[in-house]
């Protein structure tokens, strides 16, 4: 989740200003915002999610507090890629996330034999990722899904149509599975350069080299 602050500010002198900040998790918005209440010039001070949400400082605080000791400011990269010699896939996906004012990072890929394209194998190496946060016990919070499949990131967005029956069937096994785990998703299109990570492990998987683990960063 990303929080935007914005305060009315008030002069000694009574002059007033309203200000808006840019996008920042939680954790940073509540720090800042605490700052500048020690100040005791803030007239007024809100929070705005990227749901269009509004929280007041206190609901801010206490959702702050209920989080940092699970799993939170979560951001998945994942890929697919399909071998079409041997009709094996390589599944890779990476899983950044704060806990307990630390950030980890979790690498994890799989071989799969029973998919036919490379479709398939995103959609795969993305349900991999879901699985795997459901391992780590997130649930009912937000989760960033990243990808360098354009047509899956738009498929997961509702923005392109999908009439593959196989691809139809996975994209209802992801949701069904972040709706049971009260994921609240949004799903962004990078360049596949920014996704080497996920790429590199599903790489990994089709040369037989099973990778995982899970380590602080930072």
């Amino acid at each position: 989740m990303k929080i935007k602050l914005e305060i009315i500010y008030k002069t000694p002198k009574g002059t007033e200003g309203t200000f808006s900040s840019d996008e920042m998790n939680p954790e940073k918005a509540l720090l800042l915002a605490e700052d500048l209440e020690r100040t005791g010039r803030i007239k007024s001070m809100t929070f705005y999610d990227n749901h269009d949400t509004t929280w007041m400082l206190k609901e801010l605080r206490k959702y702050v507090n209920s989080v940092e000791d699970e799993p939170h400011n979560i951001v998945v990269f994942f890929d697919g890629g399909f071998d079409v010699e041997t009709k094996n896939s390589g599944l890779g996906c990476v899983i950044y996330y704060e806990q307990g004012g630390k950030q980890f990072r979790i690498r994890k890929n799989a071989l799969v034999e029973e998919l036919n394209t490379n479709g398939e194998a995103e959609y795969a190496a993305m349900h991999l990722a879901v699985t795997e946060l459901e391992f780590m016990g997130v649930h009912h919070i937000p989760v960033i899904f990243t990808g360098d499949s354009q047509g899956v990131i738009n498929q997961m967005n509702d923005e392109w149509p999908c009439y593959e029956e196989e691809l139809l069937r996975w994209i209802s096994r992801i949701e069904k599975k972040i709706d049971g785990l009260g994921i609240t998703p949004e799903y962004k299109s990078i360049p596949r350069k920014k996704n080497r990570e996920a790429d590199h492990l599903a790489t990994q998987a089709l040369n037989g080299v099973d990778v995982f683990s899970n380590s602080e960063v930072g």
